[in-house]
Formats: C-alpha cells, sequence, structure tokens
C-alpha cells in the first residue's frame, strides 16, 4: 500500500511540475509576442498617415527634394536625412574609437576592483537625459570649441555630433566589453605562450575574435544616435540645410536640422491633424524606420558572417 502510495504522490509531483512549466511557457511566448504586436502597431499607424501624406505630397518630391519648407508646401527630405547622416557620422567618430579603447581596457588591462568602479561609472552616461546633453552643448561646449579657434555659430553640427558621441560611448564599450569578455582564454594564454604581449594579445587576438559582437555594438549605437532628438534640436538648431556629405569638415560650422528634429517641429506646430505637415511626421518617422531597420538587418548579417563559435 505504501509503495503505490508514493508512486501516485510521485506522479502527482510530475503532473503539477509539468503544469508550471506550460504555463511558465506560455507566459513567456506572450512577452515575446507582445513585443512583436507592438512593433506592427507601430509600424501599421505610421504607414496608414504616411499613405494619407503621400496622398498630398508626391513621394518621388519627397524623397527627392532639397528644400524643407513645411509652410511653403515643399517637403523635399533630403537636407533632413544629409543632417542625420552627418551627425551620425560625427558621433561615430567620437564614440567607436574611445568605446573600442574603453572596452579593451576594462576587458584586458582593468583589476578586479577597477572595473568593478569604472565600468558603473561608464554606464552612468547612458542613465543621463538627453536634454542634459543638450544643454551642455549649446552653454559649454560651442563656447569651448570656440576658444579652441574654431568658428562655430551658436548652432553647429560639431557640438551636436560630439555630444551624440559621447552619450552612445557607454552602448560602444559595455556591448564591445561583453564580447571580448567571451572570447576564451585559451585563446589568450595560446598568445602568450607564443611570447606576445599584452597589447599584441589585446589587439590581434581578442579583438578580431570578438569583432561581430564589437560590429554589432557600432550598429546598435548608430542607430540610437540617428534617433536621438534632443541634443541635436538644442545644439544643431531647426534650419533644414542641404549639407554636401562629400566635404562634411566645411559644415561641421553650420546649423541644420536632423528627421528627428523636424518631427518634433511638426508635431508642436499650430497646424490641423489633417494638413501635410503635421502629416510629414508620419512619412519621416517611417523612413528613419526603414533607415533603422536596415541597418539592424545588415548588422545580424555581418554578425553572422564574422561570428566565432567556441566550444
Amino acid at each position: 500500500m505504501s509503495n503505490e502510495t508514493n508512486r501516485l504522490q510521485l506522479s502527482g509531483g510530475q503532473q503539477r511540475r509539468a503544469a508550471r512549466e506550460r504555463l511558465y511557457r506560455w507566459v513567456l511566448f506572450l512577452c515575446a509576442s507582445l513585443t512583436v504586436v507592438v512593433t506592427l502597431g507601430i509600424v501599421l499607424a505610421l504607414t496608414v498617415d504616411a499613405v494619407a501624406f503621400f496622398g498630398m505630397v508626391d513621394p518621388v518630391s519627397f524623397f527627392t527634394g532639397t528644400t524643407w519648407i513645411t509652410d511653403r508646401g515643399q517637403f523635399g527630405v533630403l537636407p533632413l536625412v544629409t543632417g542625420t547622416l552627418l551627425v551620425t557620422a560625427g558621433a561615430a567618430v567620437v564614440a567607436i574609437p574611445v568605446g573600442v579603447a574603453a572596452a579593451v581596457y576594462l576587458s584586458e588591462y582593468a583589476s578586479r576592483r577597477a572595473r568593478s568602479v569604472l565600468k558603473p561609472g561608464l554606464e552612468i552616461l547612458a542613465g543621463i537625459p538627453t536634454v542634459v546633453y543638450g544643454y551642455l552643448a549649446l552653454v559649454y561646449l560651442t563656447p569651448f570649441l570656440r576658444t579652441l579657434g574654431f568658428d562655430l555659430g551658436t548652432f553647429n553640427v560639431a557640438s551636436a555630433a560630439i555630444m551624440v558621441g559621447i552619450m552612445i560611448i557607454p552602448m560602444v564599450s559595455s556591448l564591445s566589453e561583453d564580447a571580448m569578455s567571451a572570447v576564451p582564454d585559451a585563446l589568450r594564454q595560446a598568445g602568450y605562450a607564443l611570447g606576445a604581449t599584452k597589447y599584441e594579445v589585446s589587439t590581434g587576438v581578442v579583438v578580431p575574435a570578438a569583432v561581430s559582437g564589437i560590429f554589432a555594438s557600432f550598429i546598435l549605437a548608430l542607430s540610437r544616435a540617428i534617433g536621438e532628438t534632443m541634443i541635436v534640436v538644442m545644439a544643431m538648431g531647426l534650419r533644414p540645410r542641404l549639407f554636401d556629405l562629400t566635404d562634411p569638415l566645411s559644415s561641421l560650422s553650420e546649423s541644420g536640422q536632423t528627421m528627428t528634429s523636424a518631427m518634433v517641429q511638426a508635431v508642436t506646430s499650430d497646424v490641423s491633424a489633417a494638413s501635410p505637415t503635421y502629416r510629414s511626421m508620419f512619412a519621416l518617422g517611417l523612413t528613419l524606420f526603414a533607415i533603422t531597420f536596415l541597418m539592424n538587418y545588415l548588422s545580424n548579417l555581418i554578425s553572422a558572417r564574422y561570428r566565432e563559435e567556441y566550444r
């Protein structure tokens, strides 16, 4: 009798455990599905109003036009695209070398105690409100660059790009450091056994082995830079200008406007919700979404192509 009772208790415990596992699986599935549903909802909402906008404005003139003056009905997006790309490129020049260098130090050189202090301190930059970065760029960074001899206006691309670059440094450094820390120590020890120095092991062994994760951090950080709003509004201004991307250095001292700041201007202007100016916000949002989606898709392809698998 006791053996039969024990078997019944064991069977009942297994059934309850299986039921809990099924419940956990469905809860996690619903959470994962929620992210997809939200993304599709955002795309659908942008598409509906963007289609309405393109019913008022010729799509060809929108994507190829060189003038963005909404009051005159001129909705050429190229000035906003060039401004966005210029700020993003400037931010990359600042964030990528500094972020990778910080990641190499934290992964290969820093002691455990130093890492426990420096890495959280570095990641605090990611928690600073972007409006604070914009204020610092306008009030402190631009006057400082002027004292160095740069001829800058009150609103300029250089200050915006530098401050956006500083903002995304934690993303580059943190993700890159995680990728480097995942490299097996056996590779490092093999390099030391061959007589390589720590610098040679770091740059010649660890970084190439973690290149897929490092590159992914670049794309994610630049996607964040493309979508930045407050810094470019406060430091770069709201004047649409078609920049010459073949000579970006000559444009750094000028003011401009990005796609995100144009969206802010459209939604805060005194226009009706049915006007082309208001609906241009959705066309810009859909265009921006397409750019960031393409960047992330290319990031996944490149990461999959160069990913190293260790066993």
